[in-house]
């Protein structure tokens, strides 16, 4: 005879609710259901039961209870994550730390602001303009993602090129390990080298060594200046040469980003911002600084735009101009995920100087296999969004999707580059994994997982599989 999956499920939330009191508790079906997956297209699996803690306390509580009966424990924010990491595993517990969301604190003298990993990083962001401060890592999903998941995954975003990602702000961490056992890592000190960085370890380990439950941040000045370019081609390599150029010249601007020509139509017809829409590719352009520098650096990529190729470049006259060209491209994946009943996001990067050559395998890929693909992305980190508009329930295109996609990693390795720059390998590319680094770092990753999680309980077959 099968078990009742609810039958079990209940058991399991009786004796948490008993291990511990004032838990909040979900399992019934519908409940289960609506946390069987993520961001990521086409995976999911069903909890055991989601569990909302409310503080470090009951986090610690519900990992010893876990770990004594070995029962895997996948943690989630707002399940944005686009690598099917925060997908459960059937039957684990759901950790789901939404509700751990207080802004703890913003020290204007240390220039530093500590946050609950559950805090949205919108709300983060605003805390520290509150008091005339920036944090700049802003990932596409900062309205509704956390800031706890931003340190897993060690999220990027549109200003990563000038301002660094998730892991260039983390001074600190609060992190529960498997057994229960609370640690803390780092301090508001700008230096400090005494033994290893722990901290390290846990960005970007995608809730596989320890959950994060409370993460100390470090703030900056903001800029006194911004000016915003919006340059338009007939030719995406053009538009690749002039990233390249723009560097070359020395010039690190704020935001450098790109759509293609099908992204391009998507958001006109989702958003009616007035973008061309026979431009074959546009890039986003932003300084900021010191005024005089802005104005310097702002004349200058103007050339260097003309230079290599730009039709047009539009300055922003007004901060509601930049805003509309900058929602150009913070539109995009939505524009996009209007347009097929499957939106497969992907994530590759290359070095700067070798764009072309991957814009143009993107674009020759989707040809030969006859399938859709809109490209944007971070054009001035070497980071790309191939995303694919397909349909799951289409198993023949599913499979032209498949063989796409291993072909577009394949050349971004060939190029230099890795199979992410910031969505995380999750489920989705743990088999392009050992190409992209070796089977030693895969080895020695594995060591650190053992070490820390012995039982491997944490966030399990996530980044690579178990040791056999």
């Amino acid at each position: 005879m099968t078990a009742n999956p609810s039958a079990s499920a209940s058991f399991l939330s009786q004796q948490l609710r008993g291990f511990v009191p004032g838990l909040e508790v979900h399992d019934s079906p519908e409940q289960r259901a609506a946390y069987a997956y993520d961001g990521t297209a086409a995976l999911r699996a069903e909890p055991a039961a989601v569990v909302f803690p409310v503080d470090t306390a009951q986090v610690s509580s519900v990992l010893k209870f876990a770990a004594a009966r070995r029962i895997p424990v996948v943690t989630r924010g707002s399940g944005t994550g686009l690598s099917g990491g925060s997908v459960p595993v059937d039957g684990c517990l759901v950790l789901c730390l939404t509700k751990m969301n207080r802004i703890i604190e913003v020290d204007a003298e240390n220039l530093t602001l500590l946050a609950e990993a559950g805090a949205v990083t919108a709300d983060v962001a605003a805390a520290a303009a509150g008091v005339g401060l920036f944090y700049p890592p802003d990932p596409g999903s900062m309205k509704i993602s956390t800031i706890g998941g931003n340190v897993a995954e060690n999220s990027g975003g549109l200003r990563g090129l000038k301002y660094g990602v998730t892991r260039d702000y983390i001074m600190g961490l609060e992190v529960v390990l498997p057994d229960g056992e609370v640690m803390w890592t780092g301090n508001k000190c700008v230096k400090d080298v005494a033994g290893y960085t722990l901290r390290d370890l846990f960005i970007g380990s995608e809730g596989t060594l320890g959950i994060i439950t409370k993460v100390l941040l470090k703030l900056i000045p903001p800029p006194a200046a911004r000016k915003t370019m919006l340059a338009v081609y007939d030719n995406m390599e053009n538009a690749a040469k002039t990233v390249s150029a723009i560097i070359k010249a020395k010039i690190i601007p704020c935001t450098l980003e790109f759509l293609d020509k099908v992204t391009i139509n998507c958001v006109e017809d989702y958003a009616g911002i007035g973008l061309p829409r026979e431009a074959e590719a546009l890039l986003l352009i932003e300084s900021d600084g010191h005024p005089a520098a802005v104005e310097e650096e702002a004349a200058a990529m103007v050339a260097i735009a003309k230079a290599n190729g730009a039709g047009e470049v539009k300055i922003a006259a007004t901060a509601e101009e930049a805003a509309s060209l900058a929602a150009a491209r913070r539109t995009a994946f939505s524009a996009l995920a209007r347009v097929g009943p499957t939106t497969i996001l992907e994530d590759a990067t290359v070095p700067r100087n070798r764009l072309p050559e991957m814009v143009r395998c993107i674009q020759e890929t989707a040809r030969r296999h006859n399938l859709k693909i809109g490209t944007f992305g971070h054009m001035g980190d070497g980071n790309l969004h191939p995303t694919f508009l397909t349909n799951e329930k289409n198993q023949e295109e599913m499979h032209r999707v498949e063989l796409a996609m291993k072909e577009i990693f394949a050349r971004a390795i060939e190029l230099g580059g890795t199979i992410t720059g910031e969505h995380g390998v999750g489920l989705a590319k743990k088999e392009f994994l050992s190409a992209a680094v070796g089977e030693l770092n895969v080895g020695v990753m594995r060591s650190i997982k053992s070490a820390f999680d012995p039982q491997g309980i944490l966030n399990p077959g996530k980044i690579f599989d178990p040791r056999p």
